[in-house]
């Protein structure tokens, strides 16, 4: 389906849309990543990280094991492994049902990659690792936040009295 959008606005704007789109689809999921990450220890009960998910208002929790990301704990991972199978949140450890092993991304990944990958793994979020440690987490929400762009530029590159104000936009510091 991108390609051939990609191929209709080539046709459009006999290229110019290609090079801007290329350019948001390159960029480095570093670029939109949350960098401050909440984590709960694996041992901690699990009503315990509910209580942590409530105070951030936040759907997950990356869990840690020796300072190093080993899981992640969803609100679907609750609703699956808690709720649905009558446990008590109160007895129950965030190992016995975080989701694993954790499928991670690198910091230099290009955002198409990361959209690629939460498709094919049917994921919605993607912690950020490098050497081990945890950098940050990239989710389907910050995803849709930076649609918004994507949407305003095209419309931009499909108008060809906008192509200047889109360059001026979009061209790279």
């Amino acid at each position: 389906m991108c390609v051939n959008f990609l191929y209709a606005l080539t046709i459009i704007n006999e290229g110019h849309a290609v090079a801007r789109w290329a350019f948001l689809m390159s960029l480095e999921v570093q670029n939109i990543m949350v960098s401050n990450i909440i984590t709960v220890e694996a041992n901690a009960l699990v009503m315990d990280a509910v209580k942590i998910m409530n105070k951030h208002g936040i759907g997950c929790l990356v869990v840690m094991e020796n300072e190093n990301p080993i899981g992640i704990m969803t609100e679907r991972d609750l609703l699956k492994r808690v709720l649905a199978e009558s446990k008590n949140p109160k007895k129950i450890r965030v190992q016995e049902i975080m989701s694993k092993p954790l499928i991670v991304g690198k910091p230099n990944l290009e955002v198409q990659k990361v959209i690629e990958l939460m498709f094919d793994r049917k994921i919605k979020k993607i912690p950020i690792v490098e050497d081990g440690k945890l950098l940050g987490l990239v989710t389907f929400t910050d995803l849709v936040s930076f649609q918004p762009t994507l949407i305003r530029v095209v419309k931009q590159l499909t108008h060809p009295h906008s192509w200047k104000k889109a360059e001026e936009e979009i061209t790279p510091p």
